[in-house]
Parts: structure tokens; sequence; C-alpha cells
């Protein structure tokens, strides 16, 4: 582990183990100082001193102002961590016979990793984990790193893998991985050490998991299809909400959603609940005052999103297949009762709510944001420049935190009745609330944006959306798919972007990553970078691991036959600095659709038909 320079000297501490290194100097110093570094447990730590000078050195190390013992081997001292959170100060005095001189301090940072506790990592569904303290562009290259291991389930995981660090579980601490499957079970696997800690079934007596319904979308069968949602302040233990589907020995289906003890798999709250809703209209599968759910109709494919002390669930159909219409049903968080429901084409037809796995996102306010799905829009406005009947298919809502639950805001395209029309629906792709963004004059904004089959990219004001116009968009900015530099997306969106350090990332159908920089207020033109690879329908939802905004990586899954898992260089997507093709044997892991990788604590994690894939570094210990 020890590596010598000239005139230097590399010191890796691993939970506060530290290398020493020897030299010549008369009269020593130290021309480059230690720098801190932030790290979770178990990761390993680099620091590294340019020492001038000639004749023998010695170092010695101190923590806190108290030496550091020498270990058996005379290079290496330690300093074992004693807390996850440990903050220790550290430096090193350097010493000859002509003298001696101390270093100035560095800090080593050690505390638990991120947990990954919805779709997309956060409400706003921005993508990023700056977090990632270990995984680098330096060491994610196929030399040294890859598939690791495979944690094996009963069904196809298509929803995107959750996170929790230092989870009490019989008696022991774990840092686990919670995955769902399409054949109805829940697993809670050991993210260190790939253990199985429980598995639990959503099926009730004489129960098995839904067919297709005659959908190829997800074949053969339905079970949980949808990101859960995870809240560690709920319950003893904490919760994780999932949907999940079945069907009965009748032959009837059913919708529940369960809350799940994260220490056991327990379920809380009373549940699972049974979804049922209805809602004033006449529109498809109305009985002339309401527009009633039916189970056998809809398909929960958009993630769970927890806001405002609710667990909001949102349906679509399964392959346009009539009559539907747009729900999202909201249940408490503690007691798993109804608490919203909204309807987004109570008078109309279509307008499901599906955005390729991507969620409802939420603000600091709690307001809500989708895109809807190809349906009924009503072009007649009322006074308040709202759809005269309530119908908002095809465009970007905001919906209040508030009960009963009301559209505060919204904005469709001028062309949204075509659009809908040839079924180039908006809501094919997902939403992104991003962070504040300052203007060249200094006025803060809250945007939003989204991009769907039409490839046109729009970004709206989160505070005054613009509702609807037949004339023209009422957007911050509206990019149209172009094929020249000076345009934006060259294909249909099937996904959902990424943000991050100002910049936004898409991964449209049959193109490379494109980013577009944040800048005055709007995304500037032309894209900033686009990556080597193209990426196959349904293109790819990105995903970012930093440590602040230090060694950036961009992970994206490409839905080829056996599955693609592709690293770049956030900063410059030209480089690539893994794919998994390189060591197909080594690192195939098996396709799926609107797959989105899991980034925490030094590993990726990626559903596949039969499992979940685990990658990581592979050349050394960590």
């Amino acid at each position: 582990m020890l590596r010598r320079l000239a005139s230097s000297c590399l010191f890796v501490i691993i939970l506060g183990s530290f290398p020493g290194c020897g030299g010549n100097s008369a009269a020593p110093s130290i021309t480059q100082q230690p720098a801190s570094q932030t790290v979770t447990v178990g990761q390993r730590a680099s620091f590294t001193i340019q020492v001038v000078g000639a004749g023998l050195l010695t170092y010695q190390w101190q923590r806190n102002g108290l030496p550091i013992p020498a270990a058996t081997e005379p290079s290496y001292v330690t300093a074992p961590t004693t807390t996850a959170d440990d903050s220790s100060e550290f430096q090193v005095v350097v010493e000859s016979s002509g003298g001696q001189v101390t270093s100035s301090s560095a800090r080593l940072s050690v505390h638990p990793p991120p947990d990954i506790t919805t779709f997309h990592n956060d409400s706003l569904r921005t993508g990023q984990n700056l977090s990632e303290t270990y995984l680098t562009p330096e060491n994610v290259t196929p030399a040294t790193f890859g598939k690791l291991g495979f944690l094996p389930t009963d069904g196809k995981v298509d929803a995107q893998p959750l996170y929790l660090a230092n989870v009490s579980i019989a008696g022991g601490t774990h840092n686990v991985l919670y995955a769902v499957t399409e054949h109805g079970s829940a697993y809670a696997f050991d993210a260190d050490t790939q253990a199985l800690l429980w598995q639990v079934t959503t099926w009730g007596p004489g129960e098995t998991s839904s067919d297709d319904r005659q959908c190829p979308a997800v074949s053969p069968e339905i079970g949980i299809t949808s990101t859960p949602v995870i809240d560690r302040g709920r319950g003893p233990n904490g919760a994780i909400y999932l949907v999940a589907a079945t069907k009965d020995s009748a032959g009837y289906y059913h919708y529940r959603l369960h809350a799940l003890d994260v220490t056991s798999g327990a379920e809380l709250f009373g549940g699972p609940t049974e979804i049922q809703a209805q809602y004033p209209g006449t529109g498809q599968g109305s009985n002339g005052v309401n527009v009633m759910f039916d189970p056998a109709q809809y398909y929960e494919r958009a993630a769970l999103l927890a806001a405002n002390g609710m667990i909001y669930t949102s349906w679509a159909s399964h392959c346009d297949i009539q009559p539907y219409t747009g729900w999202v049903v909201g249940y408490g968080e503690s007691t798993l009762q109804q608490a919203l429901v909204l309807n987004l084409t109570p008078n109309g037809d279509h307008g499901g709510i599906w955005m390729s796995a991507d969620g409802p996102a939420a603000d600091s306010s709690g307001n809500i944001y989708l895109l809807d799905g190809n349906g009924l829009f009503d072009t007649t406005l009322g006074a308040n420049g709202f759809p005269s009947q309530g119908d908002f298919g095809n465009a970007m809502v905001k919906i209040a935190p508030t009960t009963p639950a009301t559209v505060m805001d919204f904005f469709a395209p001028h062309d949204t009745a075509a659009q809908s029309e040839g079924d180039y629906d908006l809501g094919s792709g997902g939403i992104l609330l991003l962070p504040d963004v300052v203007d060249l004059a200094g006025k803060t904004w809250h945007l939003a944006l989204g991009s769907g089959k039409t490839g046109s990219i729009y970004v709206v004001d989160r505070d005054n959306m613009g509702k609807f116009d037949a004339s023209v968009d009422n957007a911050v900015q509206v990019i149209p798919r172009c094929c020249g530099p000076f345009g934006g997306l060259y294909g249909a969106i099937y996904s959902t972007p990424a943000y991050f350090n100002s910049t936004v990332y898409f991964g449209a159908v049959a193109e490379p990553i494109m980013a577009f920089a944040v800048s005055d207020g709007q995304l500037s033109l032309p894209y900033s970078m686009v990556s080597t690879d193209g990426f196959g329908y349904p293109g790819t939802t990105p995903s970012i691991s930093a440590n602040g905004n230090d060694n950036a990586l961009l992970w994206a899954v490409e839905a080829a036959t056996t599955g693609v898992l592709h690293a770049y260089d956030a900063n410059n997507l030209a480089n690539e600095v893994y794919t998994s093709n390189v060591n197909s044997t080594r690192d195939q892991f098996g396709a799926g659709k609107f797959i989105v990788p899991t980034i925490a604590n030094g590993k990726v994690y990626v559903g596949t038909p039969a499992g979940v894939a685990l990658f990581g570094i592979i050349s050394a210990n960590r």
C-alpha cells in the first residue's frame, strides 16, 4: 500500500490508519500540506505531503494533538475511528538532524452513508447524490471497477432500489438495500455483505401477482412496478411505502398501499389499504355522477412521493386501453387512510400519469408538480384561465399541498390538443424542479422543466406557469427539437433529466446524453456537452454521484439486450470512464426498461430481470 515518490510521501488512511514514509532531509520543509478528507464509514482517505531537504527523515503523526503510536510495520501507524460521525484533526511532525517542521492540520470527517429514500434521490427529482466520497473518475475504470455480486430476487426489479444507512436489524447494524419485484415481493439486503435480511410478499390469501392485462409494457406479471418511498421518521423504526398489484382467486384485480417496517418487513398502521377512489365527473369510466377508479384498468408506473404527511400515488393505463382517466390519490403516512383524490381529466378521457417511471415532484412548500399524459384538454378556458371542464390532459400541473386537492397552476403547450391527437404526449417524460436560479439582474427563479415525445423542452416559472394560449407558449423558455447546434434535443424523451452544478442532462431516445448549462434563468444554447454513446429506446435516465462539487460522475443504464452500465465524467461527457461492455462477461447483468441506478457508499446498484446487480471497486480492499 505504501508508494514512495521523489521528495513526497503518500499517507493512506483506512478508518484512521496511516502509513508513514522515509526520505533524506537535513532541513526539512513541507512544500505541499495535507488536505482535509471526507469519507463514509469503511472508506479510505489519502493524504499527500511533499517534503524537501536532505538527510534521514522521521515522521510523527498526531491526532487531535496526541501522538499516534507506531504500528508493527514501521511504515504504518494506526488511529481507529471510534464513531460513525467522527471528526478529527491530523498533522505530522517531520524531523531530521537539521530540525523539524510541523504540517498544517488536515481534518478527517467520517459520516454514515447518505440515505437514498425516493426515486431519483430527492423530491425535486434531480438524480444527484452529493455525498459519494469514494467513487471518482480516477478509480471508476474498466480495470478497477466492475460487478461485485448479484442479489437474486423472485421477479423483475423495475423500480429503483433504495438505500438506508445504519439500520438496526436482528441485533446488528446494517447498511440496507431495499428492492421490490414484479412478483410482488419486497427485499432487504445487507448492502455490504449481500446477505438477505428479510423478504415479504404482498399477496393476500389465494392471490397471485396480476397478469399483464394484455399489455406488453410489463410482462408476464405485474406486482410492484413503481419505486417505493421511505420515511425514517414513521413507525417505530421507519417505513417503506409501496403499491402492489394482485389478482384474487375469483379473477378480480387489486391495488394496495403497504407500509412496511424497514427493519422487519412487517405491515404498519393497520395496512395494507385497498386503493379505491371516485371523483365528480362524467368522463370515461363514469357512472353519470362520478368517475370511478377500476383497478383492472389502471397501472401504477410513476414513483411514489412522500410530502405533506401523505403518500401520493398516480395512475396511468395499460397500453392506452380504455376507459381510463388521470388520477392522483393520496394517503396519510401514519394512517394509510385516503386523504386526497384528484382527477385531471374528470370530464374527458386519457390523461394517464406515468412519466416513464418518474414520480410527482415536490418543492420546499409542499406544492406537487407532474406531467400529464396525452388526454383531453379543454381549450375553452374559464374566467380564471383554467380549463372550463377541469380537464388538464397533456399539461404540466401544480397541485396545492392542501385538501381537498386543487390544481393551483398549469402550463400547456399551444398545440397540446394536436400533441394528444398524435399520441405525442408531454407526460412520456419526467418532471424536474431546479434548485433556485438567479439571473443576471439578481432575480431568483423557481423553475420546472420537462420534455416528452416531441422532444421539445419546456422551462416554466413555478410561481407563474403560463397556463394556455392557442397562439403561443407562455413559458420561460421553449427549446424545440431540432437538428442544429443551436437547437435542443434530437430525439423523443421517455426518461427523467438529471441536474448537477448548474447543468441539466437529458437522455433522449436513440441519441447521446446532452447537457445544457443553466445561466441567466434559463438553459443556455447550444448544449454544453454530449456523450460519446447513443442510447436506444427508451433512452436513459441519468444519475449523478459527487463529493460536493468534486469527482462528479454521470451514470446511465442502456436497455440493450444484456444491459449496459455507463459512467462519464459529469464535467466532460466526452470522457467515458467506464462501460460494462469492456468486460462484458464479468460485468453483464440483463436488460430492463426505465432502469435507474442507485449510487451509494462506493457502490452502484442496478435492477435486472432477476435481481439487483452490484458494482464497485474490484482492484483494492475498501
